[in-house]
């Protein structure tokens, strides 16, 4: 894959795509419930989470349990993958509430699909989208939810720009990444492995 852009991402949407497949396999980073509890997910709340949102769950913390949700609000889960954090979000909104999850792969948001459908959350859509192109109007949302992409993706200021543009103003972004403790060297900046670990 080298250093392009385009093709980066690409790999990282088929490998979250085969995390969707086949979330029993050996991916290389954590999938699934046991990762979502260790992340500090409540048990009795991932109990009342369907399972094809729970088997193919990969984050990078517990996001929409620590961001400020109130009822009614309108929350934009960015990268949200099999849906875990937009049926939480959905289930502190209310049914006064909308929930909006966007992910760029497919077979992770059809996962999501089939749980709102289980959870029958009318408040809760989900779109395919790249997150450096929302397809949302400027000031559509009070909030929005992000759990480990922007280390996944190289078009990162445009997603900072796109929410900007979507959030009201005073909106708030509640957001989770992980950070190293001291920069890469050459080879290990330019192995497409690191996109993912």
């Amino acid at each position: 894959m080298g250093s392009d852009p385009i093709r980066l991402r690409e790999g990282v949407r088929e490998a979250y795509s085969r995390a969707a497949t086949c979330p029993a396999d050996a991916h290389p980073f954590p999938v699934g419930e046991d990762f979502a509890r260790s992340l500090g997910y409540p048990p009795e709340l991932l109990r009342q989470i369907p399972r094809a949102s729970l088997d193919s769950f990969s984050g990078v913390s517990n996001v929409s349990i620590f961001a400020v949700i109130p009822p009614g609000a309108t929350v934009v889960d960015l990268g949200c993958g099999s849906g875990l954090d937009s049926l939480i979000a959905a289930q502190r909104t209310g049914a006064a509430g909308r929930v909006i999850g966007l992910d760029f792969s497919l077979p992770m948001l059809q996962r999501a699909i089939c749980s709102k459908r289980q959870a029958s959350f009318t408040q809760l859509g989900f779109i395919q989208s790249a997150a450096e192109h929302l397809p949302l109007g400027a000031a559509s949302a009070d909030q929005a939810l992000v759990n480990g992409i922007f280390n996944l993706n190289p078009f990162r200021d445009r997603i900072f720009s796109e929410l900007a543009r979507v959030l009201k103003p005073g909106g708030t972004v509640f957001g989770a990444e992980l950070l190293l403790a001291a920069p890469l060297d050459a080879d290990a900046r330019a192995n497409p492995g690191n996109w993912f670990s």
